[in-house]
């Protein structure tokens, strides 16, 4: 293991529910909560799923390229040419991560919402309901 994977590896896996797998196509695979956040080829290159509109994005932005294998998925590659290139790295999978962790977050606030909403429904049409 080289200098840029173990740094890489030491701040992912320092993140609350990230894990370490074998990727299929080689190289290591990071998930959260048993979803593949992203994987590394090596030291030389990491390929994350993102939404197209935020893959699109990160390419326009030059913080990425379209990915190496299928480059119309929303799928993006980080080239790492060196260590330098170790803080970008880690800011996709960071972003990658707060994507993935807040989604389910996101979910559990609807639902709150709307549990209170109907139970704000009930109570108003249980106390409209009562004699005066």
């Amino acid at each position: 293991m080289s200098e840029i994977s173990d740094k890489v590896q030491k701040e992912l896996l320092s993140w609350p529910g990230v894990t370490l797998h074998d990727h299929r196509f080689g190289g290591i695979e990071f998930r959260v909560n048993g979803r593949e956040m992203g994987h590394m080829h090596g030291d030389r290159l990491a390929d994350l799923p993102f939404p197209r509109d935020v893959g699109k994005k990160l390419i326009a932005e030059g913080k990425a390229l379209p990915h190496h294998v299928l480059p119309q998925s929303g799928w993006i590659s980080y080239y790492i040419n060196g260590i330098e290139d170790i803080p970008g790295t880690i800011e996709l999978f960071q972003m990658q991560y707060e994507r993935m962790t807040s989604y389910g977050k996101k979910e559990k606030e609807k639902n709150n919402e709307r549990l209170w909403k109907s139970n704000l429904l009930s109570s108003t049409t249980a106390s409209l309901g009562e004699p005066l």
